[in-house]
């Protein structure tokens, strides 16, 4: 089921993206890592969020930003069982998302967005903060 997220879920949001990234981004440095972490809340608050929930527990969500898909992240547990594919037809379907960005070095997800029908429009060499993190920005 596909759900409104509210603070009070922050916590356990935070737990599935350390979850995911921590099992498929192994370029990032632990620094780097624990840098985003810390700033989660401010990014939630930045982004329209929605949440997977599976037998009432949260296992995955998506941030969205106009028609931009910010954040797409299932707890590793729940990796490959088309709650991704869900959410992400869900933002295609409902909140109209076009774009994407993900980590070049993320190849796994790199592919599901081009599965997904997004395609290649630039790349940029440093992610949003600045850190040498290339970003390849996807379109439909």
């Amino acid at each position: 089921m596909i759900r409104n997220i509210e603070v009070a879920d922050y916590p356990d949001l935070i737990t599935i993206w350390e979850s995911a990234v921590r099992n498929t981004h192994d370029f990032l440095k632990e620094e780097d890592l624990n840098y985003y972490k810390e700033h989660l809340p401010l990014y939630f608050e930045q982004v329209l969020l929605l949440g997977y929930e599976e037998a009432g527990r949260l296992v995955g969500f998506i941030g969205v930003s106009g028609e931009h898909l910010e954040m797409l992240f299932i707890h590793n547990d729940y990796r490959g069982k088309g709650i991704g594919k869900k959410l992400a037809l869900y933002g295609i379907d409902q909140l109209k998302i076009t774009r994407v960005d993900v980590n070049e070095q993320n190849t796994r997800a790199v592919d599901f967005y081009k599965h997904m029908g997004f395609h290649l429009l630039n790349r940029s060499l440093l992610d949003g903060q600045g850190k040498a993190y290339p970003v390849l920005h996807m379109g439909l």
